[in-house]
């Protein structure tokens, strides 16, 4: 690989990393190719990008953005980095899924969620979090709840008024008879 192609390397490292909510960076050792076009496809299906690099070239990129000085050092053997944006748990959770209990393979060495470090063995927890379109859905269903109450106490009350007003008028009209 020549100095041209590693500085486009670098340089696509590094435009894939601005935007991105979590880093995960990710030991394949031993995967084969079958599963590693499996993992791959998955990843696209879910927006995530993947990218397989030299360690060297994706310190360098990750250096040239700044703010990843704490993880450097963490990149080691065979290395893959995958990225979410929308959805910083998205890897994350199809990790989870793709990871075969035979063999353990591929393994999480780390991410990178939002500024915070998580640890490999800390995989479950991190495909446990609820997507950012989940966070919401509570949000509003929560902001939702109280004004459905409201509306359901105000059409009860106007049920029950014309209810009496039906009552009054039904007894009038018994008096006036």
């Amino acid at each position: 690989m020549n100095r041209e192609q590693k500085a486009q390397v670098v340089a696509e490292v590094a435009e894939m990393v601005d935007g991105a909510s979590g880093i995960y960076s990710i030991d394949f050792t031993g995967l084969n190719v079958a599963d590693t076009i499996r993992l791959r496809r998955e990843f696209k299906k879910a927006g995530v990008k993947y990218k397989v690099a030299k360690n060297t070239l994706i310190k360098r990129a990750l250096q040239e953005r700044g703010g990843y000085d704490h993880v450097l050092d963490r990149f080691v053997g065979q290395t893959g980095i995958a990225l979410g944006y929308d959805d910083p748990a998205a890897p994350a959770r199809i990790l989870k899924e793709f990871i075969d209990p035979k063999t353990e393979r591929p393994t999480l060495n780390f991410a990178v969620l939002e500024g915070e470090i998580f640890e490999g063995q800390r995989l479950a927890e991190i495909a446990a979090m609820p997507s950012r379109k989940d966070m919401l859905a509570a949000i509003v269903g929560s902001i939702q709840a109280p004004i459905s109450g409201i509306v359901g106490a105000l059409n009860a009350v106007m049920r029950d008024l014309s209810s009496v007003i039906e009552e009054v008028a039904k007894q009038k009209e018994g008096v006036s008879a």
